[in-house]
């Protein structure tokens, strides 16, 4: 099994809405017009009804001095978290190879 976490994993909109927009003082509208993004698209993200994508991660990563990988990375956590849970059984009913190992 390869998602052993209990809880959900902090989806990206999450970070921005109740930690990060508030500590520097910005609006969506204000964040879309930095990013160069519509407010749709922020608010979509920050209610967790669209994924960062490499594009937003980019955009995301200049505006808070960060790095793409770092926002690209919670977003993937979440995209396996809920994948397994969602696929749980279909993935247990797959036996791996016994001989083969990959490092």
């Amino acid at each position: 099994m390869l998602v052993r976490r209990k809880r959900r994993p902090t989806h990206p909109g999450e970070l921005l809405r109740e930690e990060i927009l508030p500590a520097c003082d910005l609006t969506q509208i204000e964040l879309a017009r930095l990013m160069g993004v519509s407010r749709r698209t922020i608010s979509e993200i920050i209610h967790e009804r669209r994924p960062v994508t490499t594009d937003t991660a980019h955009r995301l990563a200049r505006v808070f001095n960060t790095t793409p990988e770092f926002w690209l990375n919670l977003q993937q956590s979440i995209d396996l978290w809920e994948t397994f849970k969602s696929n749980r059984k279909e993935y247990n009913q797959i036996k791996p190879l016994a001989k083969v190992k990959v490092a």
